[in-house]
């Protein structure tokens, strides 16, 4: 390292900062660079998937456990954290799906919701940004509304004639998308599991994955190697407690094998406004020589 740079990183809730991309974040934090997380909402409305945690106390109670949890991951990660606190809007389920909460994030304005995030990104002065794809990753109207933001108030914050109440203006030089869940990572997983006689909890995820909805690994332009962070991922994963089950599917893939079949996490690199060449190893590749702090 030979200069210490500052990534953010924008969620939609509380816990999906410790299953995207955590141990990247880990990672270069040890190398001694600035890593923000911002969250946009504060998980009220998520369910309580750990049953050791469905207790009546914890329900009466959620938004403030959450930012408890959140407060917890944080640490154990080595980051920073900032709310834009906006309030969860639920996954809506059935047929036809019940309308969206009249409160929620993802029905507040762009015009309202964006500068926040601007905001955000010039107090900060992050080089790298990265959000979620325009499907949100998988299509959770907060994620969506996520990725819409942090795209917007990317470019939005480095122009000083926009929304200058949030601040003096930051140019960030990259805007990636996580990938995380790609299913050529979970083959690669599932066939080293049964090379091993051990059991894939990938089995039937894989067998009903839908024929249209494809795999995205073909838009990966940049691969981190994190292994040496796995343990400290599945430390952040546990500080959700509402969220994450320790006996969950999360945890059922040995930590040996994950090093030796994926030793990475996955990003598309969508706005560089520095020369880097494709396919990258470094989420700063380009930057280092650019800047001077």
């Amino acid at each position: 390292m030979s200069e210490k740079l500052r990534l953010m990183a924008v969620h939609a809730h509380p816990d999906d900062e410790s299953s995207k991309g955590a141990a990247t974040m880990a990672k270069y934090v040890a190398d001694g660079h600035e890593v923000m997380v911002v969250t946009c909402t504060g998980g009220e409305r998520g369910d309580i998937l750990n049953p050791a945690m469905d207790r009546p106390e914890v329900v009466a109670d959620i938004p403030a456990v959450r930012r408890r949890e959140m407060a917890k991951a944080a640490e154990i990660l080595g980051i920073q954290h900032r709310w834009l606190g906006f309030i969860d809007s639920g996954l809506p389920e059935g047929d036809p799906k019940p309308p969206l909460p009249d409160d929620c994030f993802a029905l507040v304005p762009l015009e309202e919701s964006v500068p926040p995030l601007v905001q955000a990104i010039r107090e900060f002065r992050p080089h790298v940004v990265i959000t979620y794809d325009e499907n949100g990753g998988y299509p959770h109207p907060d994620h969506i509304r996520c990725h819409e933001i942090s795209v917007a108030a990317f470019d939005a914050a480095g122009d000083p004639d926009r929304h200058p109440e949030a601040g003096e203006p930051w140019t960030p030089l990259k805007l990636y998308y996580s990938h995380g869940f790609s299913r050529v990572r979970l083959v690669a997983i599932h066939e080293a599991l049964e090379a091993r006689g051990l059991e894939s909890p990938y089995t039937e995820w894989l067998a009903n994955w839908p024929a249209d909805r494809g795999d995205l690994a073909h838009r990966v332009t940049t691969r981190i190697e994190c292994a040496d962070f796995f343990e400290t991922r599945d430390a952040a994963l546990l500080a959700h407690a509402t969220q994450i089950d320790p006996e969950s599917r999360w945890f059922a893939v040995p930590l040996d094998l994950q090093r030796e079949v994926w030793p990475f996490e996955e990003y598309e690199l969508v706005r560089s406004l520095v020369d880097s060449t494709l396919p990258e190893d470094d989420l700063f590749s380009g930057i280092q020589e650019k800047v001077s702090l």
